[in-house]
């Protein structure tokens, strides 16, 4: 009973010494965290390409994939973000007419939430909108080129530092960390791949459903929706929220905002109920009000990337957890599964091998 209680105590301070250091010094570790995270998508790559070229030029190539992927997707997104930003300058004068004409309908029924918006929503507000988003693009892009630098020599010293954990004097703490290592990096590609799955599958639900219905930016909300589907939660509800505001915008008739609305929680439902289930099966299994609670914490700790990194942040922890007996009762209490399914996933993971993943 006491060692449990010690154990207990050992693991709430480490979280909170873990938290409130991610907090103090976001600008050194975020950036750290997130090209930790891509080295454990990206290393099965360089580790095949090592063994056919030799070490420097099998990095040079899979950077240079990397880039070229992140770059591709960053321009569709863009694209789609200036299309809507074009839209709403061209239509600013519309947006503000049936803002006030919303506003007056909801005062006219004693609902005055939306006053002080429609107050404050000008073309002033508008421009200061957009400064402040030219301001965080500029912090991310700064940010992006750090993440990238330690990308780099992070694929460059990975092998090296396996090597390192394997020479421990502690045989079972190294393996049991090589372990957890690797069953790592497989829930974070496979958590990478349902929610690339999802969010193309959102991205033309949406364009679809949007071009049917008549929106005139259909193809750039589809983008955007694919982008912010890669938020959970978050991602989702911005997604039905942007286009249902510009079809409220664009039409006239309330019902086709009502159906436009219902619409995209249908597609949102399928998506999140059905596809993603499939894809990602058991292994990435977490309790949902841990989903929850990881979201909102490093949202409030980071913001948007954040809001991003929450849930792999979440399952690395899990699994490290799991691979030491002092603190699986942790995984127990907060994954999703069975011990039954924890153990199967297990078992599949050590059947990698000392190298696998």
């Amino acid at each position: 009973m006491q060692k449990t209680f010690i154990d207990v105590t050992a693991a709430l301070v480490v979280t909170l010494l873990v938290i409130t250091a991610a907090n103090i010094a976001q600008s050194i570790i975020e950036p750290v965290v997130f090209a930790i995270f891509i080295i454990a998508l990206i290393w099965p790559l360089q580790k095949a390409l090592q063994s056919r070229m030799p070490k420097a030029v099998a990095l040079l190539v899979n950077v240079l994939l990397t880039l070229g992927i992140i770059i591709a997707l960053s321009s569709v997104i863009a694209w789609g973000g200036r299309e809507v930003a074009d839209w709403i300058r061209g239509n600013l004068s519309d947006v503000q007419d049936r803002f006030i004409s919303s506003t007056k309908w909801l005062e006219e029924h004693d609902i005055f939430v939306l006053a002080l918006v429609t107050e404050h929503f000008n073309t002033a507000w508008l421009v200061n909108f957009f400064q402040v988003v030219i301001v965080r693009v500029n912090l991310l892009v700064a940010f992006a080129v750090l993440v990238f630098i330690y990308v780099i020599m992070g694929l460059a010293e990975t092998k090296g530092f396996q090597e390192k954990i394997a020479s421990l004097e502690n045989e079972d703490t190294s393996r049991r960390l090589l372990q957890a290592a690797r069953q790592i990096g497989q829930k974070f590609r496979k958590y990478m791949v349902v929610r690339t799955v999802a969010s193309i599958a959102t991205g033309f639900a949406v364009w679809g459903f949007a071009h049917v219905v008549g929106l005139e930016l259909a193809a750039a909300l589809g983008v955007l929706s694919f982008a912010l589907n890669y938020l959970p939660y978050v991602g989702a509800l911005a997604a039905i929220v942007f286009p249902t505001l510009f079809a409220f915008v664009q039409f006239d008739s309330g019902e086709i905002v009502v159906f436009v609305l219902i619409g995209l929680m249908v597609i949102r439902f399928v998506i999140g109920s059905l596809i993603e289930p499939i894809f990602s099966g058991s292994a990435l299994a977490i309790s949902p009000p841990v989903v929850v609670f990881a979201i909102v914490l490093w949202t409030f700790l980071w913001g948007i990337p954040g809001t991003f990194i929450g849930v792999p942040l979440a399952i690395a922890f899990l699994t490290l957890c799991e691979q030491f007996p002092s603190s699986r009762w942790i995984t127990t209490m907060l994954s999703g599964d069975s011990p039954s399914q924890r153990r199967a996933f297990k078992n599949e993971g050590s059947e990698l091998g000392p190298e696998g993943g």
